[in-house]
């Protein structure tokens, strides 16, 4: 299975079971995942993201047979094109992984267009993270709403050249939005945060089938968690392995064609 949202570091809050990167390959290899996408909890705060993102290379190396590591970039911060291209061209990444509501932009700036446009130039996967954790929970000094999606299928259909997922967005995406997601070919979601009683199978029935990856979003949730959705969806093994594995695989090919191919 390809897991396409876990985090490594330690999350800013408290301390999570599982922090430690050897632990949390442990337990992800023993649930069966062969590859994870793997961003840094460091790139939630820290001003130096350049800093982060080799730390966060490093560390996937260390386990090059499974984690793939996917780079934080700040938008707010001098030089994050320097900060893009560094995850390609010095690291080997195939994604990048934004927190907008956390560095403070939305999806209608024009800098994220920018940033589009660069990471389809460097056959980068974009990874857009909706929200970390329930308000409930959150620091009262550190109240951090969801993304704000509503200009996001205005601006992704400018985009067609460049694979956006989001991550994290069960709550955050509207019927209605999902429905003008559904329609443009460049868009994938995970469903790490996806609640309700066959709330997989749900998903890709009102989304597209083609296009919904696993996230455990690990460690911050169990990586039980979404493997128990999937069980409690009753999917058929063809569905099962084309949300585990195959669609992941389909997003990879697609972002690293060269442009006319």
């Amino acid at each position: 299975m390809i897991d396409t949202n876990v985090y490594l570091s330690h999350w800013p809050f408290r301390r999570l079971p599982l922090d430690e990167t050897d632990a949390l390959v442990a337990k992800l290899r023993a649930a069966g995942i062969a590859q994870a996408w793997a961003g840094s909890f460091d790139g939630l705060l820290h001003k130096d993201v350049t800093a982060v993102n080799a730390r966060l290379a490093d560390e996937c190396a260390r386990h090059a047979d499974l984690l793939l590591p996917f780079g934080a970039i700040n938008l707010a911060l001098p030089d994050w094109q320097g900060d893009v291209r560094r995850c390609r061209e010095s690291h080997g990444m195939h994604g990048i992984r934004l927190h907008p509501n956390y560095h403070g932009y939305r999806l209608d700036d024009p800098r994220f267009g920018e940033l589009l446009t660069l990471a389809g130039q460097h056959r980068l996967i974009v990874q857009v993270v909706v929200r970390m954790e329930d308000d409930r929970t959150q620091h009262p000094l550190v109240r951090v709403p969801g993304v704000d999606l509503t200009n996001l299928a205005n601006v992704l259909a400018a985009q067609p050249q460049v694979q956006v997922q989001l991550l994290n967005s069960g709550r955050d995406v509207t019927p209605t939005l999902l429905r003008e997601l559904a329609e443009l070919p460049n868009v994938w979601l995970d469903f790490a945060m996806t609640e309700g009683v066959g709330g997989v199978a749900q998903l890709a029935g009102d989304f597209h089938m083609d296009r919904v990856l696993l996230g455990t979003y690990a460690p911050f949730f169990p990586v039980e968690s979404s493997l128990l959705k999937l069980d409690e969806s009753e999917l058929g093994h063809t569905l099962r392995d084309r949300f585990t594995r195959k669609n992941a695989e389909q997003l990879t090919r697609l972002a690293g064609k060269k442009p006319g191919q």
